[in-house]
């Protein structure tokens, strides 16, 4: 529950350091005091998103951090998950720059807002005047079905059930389509690859033939300048190989009388066998090349093909050819296989939906069985809250296809006169019929979710007198569970009934308002109350309702 609430530069607010205590507490002031910036503030602890017109004119930055006692809620897999330091004493930070930056800390380790509205859904619920909107919303009035259900895992079984069936018929929409537009395109696939098959494309041959064509091209003039080097090296006259092997035998007699010549012959001799080795396939080459040219024409034929193929498909090298040849045989092994592949994934797409509707069948049951319930205590509560003729419904009709929330349409039906006809709960409430039941609702939420604060923005619309102390006392007894309530309300019947009681209020200084906020003494409650009950003119009867609400002597 939140034990300390510290703000900077929000609003109107310049400066707040403020302790909160467990159990129901009330927050009052003159409409416009700041109480609407408050909820702003702690709305920003739990993911909402910031405006930088929420800083304080001139400021550069503005922060917001609130102390949470969050000891027993089964938190620490959360903080596991994220990778997030636990400590029942939990540490939530949200910083606004005037550039438009905010940043979220949870202990001191930066998150996103995602996370930070994770662990807020968890920490705090705000009951403003908009979300009495939601009793017109179906998803809110199954989620109350939902969050009311004592088996969970029947809810989690229809979301994967309705998330499988989902992924199985986008695949197979996916593959219809894909077969859709491979048939268009069947009759062009199979003509091309008729010309690749004509082709016969093999990887390296571009390549291979260009270098062959490069030959046959000079062919004469490399021949003839091979068969002048040949001559050069092995012509028995002057040629360069008779002559190394002449020196060569010279050196080798003259080692017998001279041994230091011995080095020379064998590095001569070297020579010799390295040069007759080249003069062997200079020869042999000279032999091998020979002038083609119907070898020629077919290269050049050739490579005129996939020349051409190349810039049909505008690529480069017959590798691309190829991918794209293999792309074409794989889309024809696609419309040639599509047929069972479709049937097989009708059948899968078969069996999740028949999983779907058996899933579904479990939640409609259990939301049936809770709405059973919860049309008793709903009526419990509006009786005591001074609407003798409640009637309450739920309706549950099937959905022609189910959704993610289940295969239900549920409405909160309500009457509050004997013989009037169950209408939408939206479409026949007046505004203080509304908050009795937004508060019932809440009432009975709390008691199924364990859930620490729940903070109350004039719930009291339309209610006066003892109506609204029933329903100070019912957030009390929330409170009374363990939970912290906080009301925010102008109602003393209401503000009377906090265990403890704070004020917020405006002054202005030389040159700005300021919104303050501070716990009120046992004195100053009276006096609080007592211009409450007198619209700010103090009188004594005023002072002494007062003190008889709040059960103190005079």
């Amino acid at each position: 529950m939140l034990r300390n609430l510290r703000i900077q530069n929000y609003a109107l607010i310049e400066s707040l350091d403020l302790d909160f205590v467990e159990g129901f507490s009330v927050i009052t002031g003159e409409t416009g005091a700041g109480k609407s910036i408050l909820l702003g503030a702690i709305g920003l602890l739990t993911g909402q998103r910031a405006e930088t017109a929420a800083l304080r004119t001139g400021a550069a930055k503005c922060i917001v951090e609130g102390t949470f006692d969050i000891d027993g809620y089964a938190l620490e897999p959360l903080f596991e998950e994220y990778d997030i330091e636990y400590d029942t004493e939990c540490i939530v930070r949200r910083e606004i720059a005037a550039t438009g930056k905010s940043r979220a800390f949870i202990n001191d380790t930066p998150v996103s807002l995602a996370i930070l509205k994770q662990l807020g859904e968890r920490l705090i619920d705000i009951h403003s005047q908009h979300q009495n909107l939601l009793l017109n919303s179906e998803d809110f009035q199954i989620g109350v079905l939902d969050t009311l259900s004592t088996d969970k895992d029947i809810k989690a079984r229809y979301t994967e059930a309705y998330r499988h069936y989902r992924d199985i018929a986008a695949q197979l929409e996916a593959l219809r389509t894909q077969l859709t537009g491979d048939q268009g395109d069947e009759e062009y696939i199979r003509f091309q690859l008729q010309q690749f098959d004509e082709w016969r494309l093999q990887e390296g041959e571009q390549e291979e033939l260009e270098q062959e064509l490069e030959l046959l091209t000079h062919a004469e003039d490399i021949k003839e300048g091979l068969y002048r080097i040949s001559a050069q090296l092995s012509d028995d006259e002057g040629g360069q190989v008779p002559m190394l092997r002449s020196t060569t035998s010279a050196l080798r007699s003259l080692t017998n009388i001279y041994p230091a010549a011995e080095e020379w012959h064998e590095r001569m001799e070297s020579l010799y066998i390295e040069l007759k080795d080249i003069a062997d396939e200079v020869a042999r080459a000279e032999e091998r090349i020979s002038f083609d040219p119907e070898r020629q024409a077919w290269v050049e034929a050739r490579l005129d093909t996939i020349y051409s193929a190349q810039q049909k498909h505008r690529v480069s090298s017959v590798a691309e050819l190829l991918d794209i040849e293999q792309r074409f045989r794989d889309t024809l092994d696609r419309i040639d296989e599509a047929a069972e592949r479709i049937a097989a994934m009708e059948q899968h797409k078969e069996e999740a939906h028949a999983a779907l509707i058996k899933a579904g069948a479990a939640l409609t049951k259990q939301r049936s069985e809770v709405a059973a319930t919860f049309e008793k205590e709903i009526a419990t509560r509006l009786v005591e809250l001074g609407i003798p003729n409640t009637r309450f419904a739920v309706d549950i009709a099937p959905r022609r296809q189910p959704d993610a929330t289940g295969a239900d349409n549920v409405a909160f039906l309500f009457s509050a006169n004997k013989n009037g006809a169950l209408q939408n709960i939206a479409d026949v409430a007046s505004g203080g019929e509304i908050s009795r039941i937004m508060l019932s609702l809440k009432s009975i939420i709390a008691a199924a979710k364990a859930l620490p604060t729940l903070i109350f923005d004039e719930i009291d619309t339309g209610v006066s007198g003892t109506i609204a102390a029933r329903m100070a006392d019912i957030m009390a007894d929330i409170a009374g569970h363990g939970r912290q309530v906080i009301s925010i309300t102008h109602l003393p019947q209401i503000a009377a009934k906090g265990a403890a009681h704070y004020k917020v209020y405006k002054e202005d200084t030389a040159d700005a308002t300021v919104s303050h906020m501070r716990p009120l003494t046992a004195e100053e409650r009276i006096s609080e109350l007592a211009q409450m009950m007198s619209a700010g003119t103090l009188t004594e009867a005023a002072i002494n309702n007062a003190r008889e609400m709040l059960g103190v002597g005079s």
